[in-house]
């Protein structure tokens, strides 16, 4: 068996700053594929078609489905359960290994009938969802809380179920943010051969996991903890990449949907070179939305006009990288740190944040910044190599870029987004030396058969852009959109009434917000 990090434990860590940053990695590298594109989707699981939803368990995986779950007290969070859960490495061999899967819960508040258990999924890929249940379990309504156990797992690859541990410190810049390329076009091959780095390692010290860590096992082991925790049918909330995992849970166990709530939906007909480029245009979009309000502004920090803004921001940016600001004897500040301030304050919608670490940065003050970043925050432990893992396995199809390709694609990145464009257009070369091949092309989930689900679109959202949101409510079969005219990523945890009571009605009654709902 492959060992299990600490099963009792759950770390207890500040999470904003850890999800926001993970999704400026994660979003952006979600979809990008290492390899040739594959002929055909891929084939469901025996058992799972929506037309034989009585079909027995394969004899093969019954132990999995039939094993008894041993959950206690969470030493870090008394009021959490844990537990963790056998599942194959291989389940097209089942019989060739089994890892272990950390699962926590919080029981439900209710004393009247119980729905069921409400699995939660915060995204990344590579972000720990026990963490995240920890963190964000008292956010979920009373209504929610009474009516289901709230439950998460850590995906196969992450967090403290079996990691995927490379044996190195992967820096945030081998994701190229940041970039200048206009004043260092040879530095396009210093990110790649980081890229290639990472692989290696990868290669050398988490080879046997590499192959078994996508989307396609992670949702196969969802059906394994549903079956575990006695629901005929999977109730899910995901968010960002979540909603990848859950839509292609619906399409391989479409008989096995219950209440399924996608929020910041990820469109998985898309290939990997025109999902950076969209997201490229999500994050301008955004960024666009913030310099309009801060030029109404009579202090926005760098100027009184959309377009002046964005050259003061670039302008910024390259005399940090040619001097980075000192604070201290620890702290320097440069153009790339900059750049992730502004990429996870517009998508958490930290817009007074973000002006006032602008201000900070133009008088030479790092303090403001570094708390949009939570520069104190831990250690990110194995996030960033699942990250990679799970993005080149299971990512959709898209090219296969050389430096030279990325350097010619750059130009359409940059007229897509003049303020991101170049360091997001990098991210083409991420998978070009991975050593495993990729699972799950790019292609429509539609989940036929499907209880109806729900797909929550924001419309300024930088990370998922709204287009995907309505994509994948048309592709899945019975997906309803709900919509959200707003800035930031995602919707359901964000505050609004609106989107709240749309979401809990759908949980707790199973109705459905009208056609066209739209809540600002």
């Amino acid at each position: 068996m492959i060992a299990v990090r600490d099963t009792g434990r759950i770390p207890r860590r500040r999470l904003r700053g850890r999800v926001a940053a993970l999704g400026a990695w994660g979003l952006l590298l979600t979809a990008l594929y290492a390899g040739p594109p594959a002929t055909a989707p891929a084939t469901r699981p025996a058992g799972a078609d929506g037309n034989a939803a009585e079909a027995a368990v394969p004899p093969e995986l019954r132990r999995y489905y039939q094993q008894e779950l041993h959950w206690k007290s969470c030493p870090d969070s008394p009021s959490f359960q844990c537990t963790t859960v056998k599942v194959p490495l291989d389940y097209a061999h089942p019989n060739a290994g089994e890892i272990l899967l950390k699962a926590a819960r919080k029981k439900a508040t209710g004393n009247g009938a119980r729905i069921g258990s409400l699995l939660v999924n915060p995204g990344g890929p590579g972000a720990s969802a026990t963490d995240f249940l920890v963190g964000t379990a008292d956010s979920f309504s009373p209504s929610v809380r009474a009516s289901y156990d709230l439950v998460a797992v850590d995906p196969r690859g992450v967090g403290d179920s079996t990691p995927v541990d490379c044996k190195t410190d992967i820096p945030a810049t081998t994701m190229g943010f940041g970039l200048d390329l206009s004043a260092d076009p040879a530095k396009i091959g210093t990110y790649d051969e980081a890229f290639k780095q990472v692989a290696a390692a990868c290669a050398r010290h988490a080879g046997r996991l590499l192959p078994h860590v996508g989307t396609l096992d992670a949702a196969r082991d969802m059906d394994v903890l549903r079956a575990l925790l006695g629901d005929d049918r999977l109730h899910y909330v995901g968010l960002s990449y979540g909603t990848y995992l859950g839509a292609t849970y619906a399409d391989l166990f479409p008989s096995r949907v219950g209440r399924l709530v996608l929020d910041g939906a990820m469109d998985p007909a898309l290939d990997g070179y025109q999902r950076i480029l969209q997201i490229a245009a999500g994050h301008q979009t955004a960024w666009e939305s913030f310099a309009a309000d801060c030029a109404a502004r009579t202090d926005c920090p760098l100027g009184h006009s959309v377009e002046e803004i964005g050259r003061g921001l670039d302008t910024l940016r390259r005399s940090l990288d040619r001097a980075p600001l000192q604070q201290g004897k620890d702290i320097s500040v440069t153009g790339e740190d900059l750049f992730l301030a502004v990429t996870t304050a517009l998508r958490a919608y930290l817009w007074e944040e973000l002006r006032a670490a602008l201000r900070g940065v133009l008088a030479g003050d790092t303090t403001a910044l570094q708390q949009l970043l939570d520069a104190d925050e831990d250690d990110s432990g194995n996030a960033i190599e699942a990250l990679y893992a799970v993005n080149c396995l299971s990512s959709l199809s898209g090219p296969r870029f050389t430096p030279a390709q990325a350097q010619a694609a750059l130009p359409q990145f940059l007229r897509a987004s003049p303020q991101f464009g170049e360091s997001m257009g990098v991210l083409l070369m991420m998978c070009a030396h991975w050593p495993v091949p990729p699972t799950q092309p790019a292609h429509p989930l539609t989940a036929p058969g499907a209880a109806p689900i729900l797909v929550v679109g924001t419309t300024r959202d930088p990370a998922t852009p709204y287009p995907w949101a309505k994509a994948l409510a048309r592709q899945l079969s019975s997906g309803r959109l709900l919509t959200y005219d707003a800035d930031g990523h995602t919707a359901y945890f964000r505050g609004s009434t609106c989107i709240g009571t749309a979401v809990d009605r759908y949980l707790t009654r199973g109705q459905l917000p009208p056609t066209g709902k739209v809540c600002t």
